[in-house]
């Protein structure tokens, strides 16, 4: 016996997944087909628009101002926080310096000059001053004399002109001649260009043309090489003990008072001295952690000089967060678009999607909170960017979704509207619960149609004409059901099967049933003129209706199911359609019935019992061409009989004999009822078969 081989698996398996991916691609193609090449396109614009605003929303108009407001509330919550720094001093020149002074632009050098005797004395780890010597003075030569003698190393403000606009052709030349005369001393030159955003906040490290000196910072402390190329965060660091400061800040004329000097000369010692200005109309920046500090008005700005000492001690401290690769924003812009479009297809009840959609949100909130906690750069990080990627593939995806369900809705509703009235329909889509699989029991008018001798038909024209005619004639009484609001049930051969009541009841149920009976049969006769040529007659269609209960539901099972009803009303509406044919009338209506529609066009055609039944039925059959006293003549005459009266129905034979022989005016019915009238007396029931 051969073995099977592995070929034969792998083939199986080969085409199982060509099966799949066959299917996967006719789905992909149904779904492109429902949504039409605009749609689809806008979709796809969309998703791409998610992505791009995931990816860019730091340099997005309006859209940045977000992501600045959230970038600083991130930086301040997790700002490190320090009672001081102790390795900085800030030495400055204030308002009370140039009241004593007498000078504010230029600031006075005689007061920097001998400043610097004092601090290069004490030993200084090192001095910065962030001040531009850009035009000439009359101390220039006691101050250049000061730098000449400096032991400490001293690094003094610079900048070119050719890639700052703030400082004129002028200016440089003086400041480059100024500096020139140091060369060979302790005193070099460094930038002091703090970069801002677009909003005037200072909170990233400047980025420096390579032919510049090396940056405030990096001059003091010397190179680091995680620090070359930075243009991360600055990380700002807050007090933590309220209205005290992160850096000592000393008035720059203590220092020209010897025995204030002496005094302060001490703490100066081993310590990165760096002077500057702070005045209150120049050179202040607004910072992430403005709000931190807990300074109010103009104090929430910092001065630049203290900006500074904050990136000299990040510096100090190698704190440089990690920055986030560009190709992981590409990712997580993606990821998010996707995780948009995905959402707006989850479907389950209401808890679980808002679990899910919060959940969503909660984690754009958080994670980039959590980023910052453990040492990422987010600066640049969109994180209301990738809410808004998500809301916009979001809203993409749930438009072309909305779009596809409204095409599948229709088709749906058009499928079951061919059974079911429009608002039924729709009321059955809004609430699938209602076709549920389980009986009812129901109050229902159940309405029959039969046509006369069509099984004989069938025999004598081709199969292809018994097809178009019953197709024919059936959409025609399909079409007459659902105008009235009928439910059909289903075709049996040429018979149509519809009630009323279930799966929706309203009000004037019994009113729609009974002129939607006396409808179908006039639909019956007009379809008997319009037959082709060739066919044979066709009979008359016959109607039966009754009102009664009825056990109602989807019946079958989970992979085959059919809505319809069963019981009492529906086998009686049968029988009374079939009795037309003995009482040679057209529709026939149980008084159950007749006495729920409202209507009074009836005719009582006696009582009658039905075959297999025992109770006796009253039937009707309406008249509405007939005028009120003829009706109300036939029902004197059944009423006389009830009672024994027997020769009331000589009414019915003046009734009979005025309408003639004629066999298109005969009122058979009529004839018939007269027949049935003189077998029976005191209000006996006609038996059937």
């Amino acid at each position: 016996m051969t073995e099977p081989t592995n070929n034969s698996t792998a083939t199986e398996q080969g085409r199982d997944m060509k099966e799949e991916a066959r299917g996967v691609w006719e789905s992909l193609q149904r779904v492109f087909s429902q949504l039409g090449p605009v749609r689809l396109g806008s979709t796809i614009i969309f998703l791409i628009l998610a992505v791009l605003i995931a990816r860019f929303s730091w340099d997005t108009p309006l859209i940045q101002e977000a992501e600045r407001a959230l970038y600083d509330m991130r930086a301040s919550v997790y700002a490190p926080s320090i009672k001081k720094d102790d390795r900085i001093v800030m030495i400055v020149y204030n308002e009370d310096t140039l009241k004593l002074t007498g000078q504010r632009s230029p600031v006075d050098r005689t007061i920097l000059a001998e400043s610097l005797e004092t601090i290069d004395a004490v030993g200084a780890k090192a001095i910065g001053i962030d001040i531009f010597f850009d035009m000439p003075q009359d101390d220039d030569e006691l101050l250049v004399a000061s730098f000449k003698r400096m032991k400490t190393p001293t690094f003094l403000a610079y900048d070119d002109a050719a890639t700052n606009p703030e400082i004129d052709y002028a200016q440089h030349e003086f400041l480059k001649g100024f500096i020139d005369r140091l060369a060979g001393t302790n005193v070099k030159p460094t930038v002091i260009r703090l970069v801002t955003d677009s909003d005037g906040v200072a909170r990233r490290w400047s980025k420096l043309p390579g032919s510049l000196p090396p940056f405030f910072a990096m001059a003091l402390a010397g190179a680091n090489p995680k620090f070359a190329e930075n243009t991360g965060a600055i990380r700002y660091l807050v007090p933590a003990v309220a209205d005290t400061p992160v850096f000592d800040k000393i008035p720059i004329e203590a220092f020209a008072d010897p025995a204030m000097a002496e005094a302060l000369g001490p703490l100066l010692k081993d310590k990165y001295v760096i002077i500057g200005g702070d005045f209150i109309d120049r050179d202040r920046f607004e910072t992430p952690v403005a709000s931190v500090t807990g300074a109010v008005g103009e104090d929430k700005k910092m001065i630049g000089l203290e900006v500074h000492a904050h990136m000299l001690a990040q510096l100090l401290n190698d704190d440089k967060p990690s920055a986030v690769p560009p190709w992981t924003l590409w990712v997580a812009a993606v990821i998010v678009a996707i995780c948009g479009g995905l959402s707006a297809l989850i479907v389950g009840n209401s808890i679980k999607v808002a679990g899910i959609l919060i959940s969503q949100g909660l984690f754009f909130l958080i994670f980039p909170f959590v980023l910052h906690k453990i040492g990422i750069d987010t600066l640049t990080l969109p994180a209301f960017g990738w809410g808004l990627g998500w809301l916009f593939g979001y809203a993409s995806v749930g438009s072309a979704a909305r779009t596809i369900n409204s095409k599948q809705r229709a088709f749906a509703q058009n499928a079951l509207g061919k059974y079911l009235p429009k608002s039924i329909a729709g009321e059955i889509l809004k609430h699938p619960e209602k076709l549920a699989l389980h009986g009812e029991k129901r109050k229902i008018f159940a309405v029959f149609t039969d046509l006369e001798g069509f099984t004989k038909l069938t025999h004598a024209i081709e199969p292809e004409m018994v097809a178009a005619l019953l197709n024919d004639y059936l959409d025609r009484l399909s079409e007459v059901a659902l105008e009235y609001g009928g439910t059909i049930d289903k075709f049996v051969g040429d018979a149509l099967v519809t009630f009323w009541g279930a799966p929706i009841a309203y009000p004037d149920d019994g009113e729609r049933a009974a002129k939607a009976a006396y409808a179908l049969y006039l639909a019956g006769e007009e379809f008997r003129k319009n037959v082709p040529e060739g066919v044979p007659k066709i009979g008359v269609t016959r109607v039966g209706m009754h009102y009664g209960d009825a056990i109602v539901g989807n019946f079958g099972g989970e992979g085959r199911i059919q809505y319809t009803a069963l019981g009492d009303a529906m086998n009686t509406a049968a029988r009374l359609e079939a009795a037309n044919k003995a009482l040679e009338t057209k529709v026939l209506i149980s008084r159950e019935a007749m006495e729920r529609t409202g209507l009074d066009w009836y005719r009582p055609m006696g009582k009658i019992t039905l075959r297999g039944r025992s109770t006796p039925v009253d039937v009707f059959e309406p008249v509405p061409d007939w005028a009120e006293k003829e009706r109300a003549a036939v029902t004197a005459v059944i009423a006389a009989h009830d009672k024994g009266d027997t020769t009331a129905i000589q009414a019915l034979v003046a009734m009979i004999a005025e309408i003639g022989t004629d066999p298109e005016k005969k009122d058979l019915g009529l004839v018939n009822l007269l027949k049935r009238l003189q077998k029976t007396k005191n209000g006996e029931s006609y038996a059937l078969g």
